[in-house]
């Protein structure tokens, strides 16, 4: 049976470390938490679970989740936001799995609860991700702050069931203090990368977002809860290119 690292990053977690640890006890043979300096009490939680707890100056989500992965002992690890657990069924397969590791790395669903509901729509569900794998042969990447874990050319990636529980936001005005954060951070990628941001796509890209989940994702179909969630998405993408075009013109000012 192989020994299975879960590493975790944190800030500020205290409402959610408890729940994530406790899904995933049982299965791990290590828990690593790299927390960029919390100041409630995610340290004092995490320490009741004997986990490895280490302090890291938060580089950006993809640069703390890989150097997350390099402070694990075992290479094969799974992933885990800490607003996340593991559902009883995900368990019993990742038990199997420690039995007879097969495939490099292994994918599966995640359901989402947003202000105490779960949400099967909007482009929530199934949201496969790709969370347990071989660390020698993946890594994260992506942009800011949307991380995805990729496994090397060649590698190969299986499906497991059961679900990886992600519980959101807690209210929507919660919902809106995060996408306005993450708007400027993606905002400010965008700048860096070079990538170009005209008028129109301000204008098409938020609506367009809005008729891909609510109607064609069936967004519709999660009530209230998943017209909040579409009109959000919307309003981030808005957000994000209305910053990033503000953040251009200012640059241009800066260099006449």
């Amino acid at each position: 049976m192989i020994k299975l690292s879960v590493v975790i990053i944190t800030f500020n977690e205290e409402r959610n470390i408890g729940r994530c640890l406790e899904s995933v006890h049982d299965i791990a043979d290590e828990i690593v938490v790299v927390d960029s300096h919390s100041t409630d009490k995610t340290r004092q939680i995490c320490e009741q679970f004997g986990v490895t707890f280490i302090e890291h100056g938060f580089e950006g989500h993809v640069r703390q989740k890989n150097y997350a992965i390099s402070r694990a002992s075992f290479p094969h690890q799974l992933s885990l936001d800490a607003d996340e657990a593991l559902s009883d069924a995900l368990k019993t397969e990742i038990k199997k799995i420690k039995e007879n590791w097969v495939s490099d790395g292994y994918r599966m669903n995640r359901l989402s609860s947003y202000c105490g509901r779960w949400i099967r729509h909007c482009g929530w569900y199934p949201d496969t991700k790709l969370r347990l794998f071989d660390s020698t042969k993946g890594s994260w990447q992506g942009i800011d702050p949307h991380d995805e874990l990729m496994m090397i050319p060649g590698a190969s990636t299986g499906f497991i069931q059961g679900d990886i529980l992600h519980y959101t936001y807690y209210t929507v005005e919660e919902h809106r203090r995060q996408t306005d954060k993450f708007s400027t951070i993606a905002a400010r990628e965008l700048v860096t990368r070079g990538k170009p941001v005209f008028f129109f796509t301000i204008i098409l890209n938020p609506f367009a977002k809005f008729i891909r989940n609510y109607l064609l994702r069936l967004g519709f179909l999660d009530g209230v809860d998943g017209f909040h969630i579409c009109v959000m998405a919307a309003r981030y993408t808005y957000m994000k290119y209305n910053k990033a075009l503000q953040l251009r013109r200012l640059q241009r000012k800066k260099t006449v």
